[in-house]
């Protein structure tokens, strides 16, 4: 999961997957973290993203390194943690969302990848998978 995290957080932007119905629905995000050993990522209550995790956990991410050439597709399910503290960790690694959520608002959300399976690929190697 380490690998996993340090790619994300050297590729900063990553598109999250979810479905809405039968409609896949994609976008960027930016937030990742590693708290009590899970991979977190962050959005708000009030956005549609949130509602779609909650219909239907099941994620995938994608990123890309320009200076490697590799790419990641990392998919999961989304498990929502309703505590202050995750929300409070995950929030400490973005100074930026401080002034936009706090971990007691009401609107702050945070969800940990279960059952994840990362994928590292690129088209000068074959594809590498790590599960977590």
């Amino acid at each position: 999961m380490d690998e996993v995290l340090k790619f994300l957080k050297e590729n900063p932007t990553y598109y999250l997957a979810t479905a809405e119905g039968d409609q896949p629905r994609v976008r960027p995000f930016g937030t990742i973290a590693k708290f009590e050993g899970r991979l977190y990522f962050q959005t708000g209550h009030v956005k549609d993203v949130y509602s779609q995790l909650m219909d239907n956990p099941k994620v995938e991410i994608c990123t890309f390194s320009p200076a490697t050439g590799t790419w990641l597709r990392l998919s999961g399910t989304a498990v929502r943690d309703d505590r202050n503290e995750a929300r409070a960790a995950v929030l400490a690694d973005y100074p930026s969302l401080q002034d936009k959520y706090a971990p007691d608002d009401g609107n702050c959300e945070v969800f940990y990848l279960k059952d994840a399976t990362a994928t590292f690929s690129s088209f000068t190697s074959d594809p590498r998978t790590i599960q977590f």
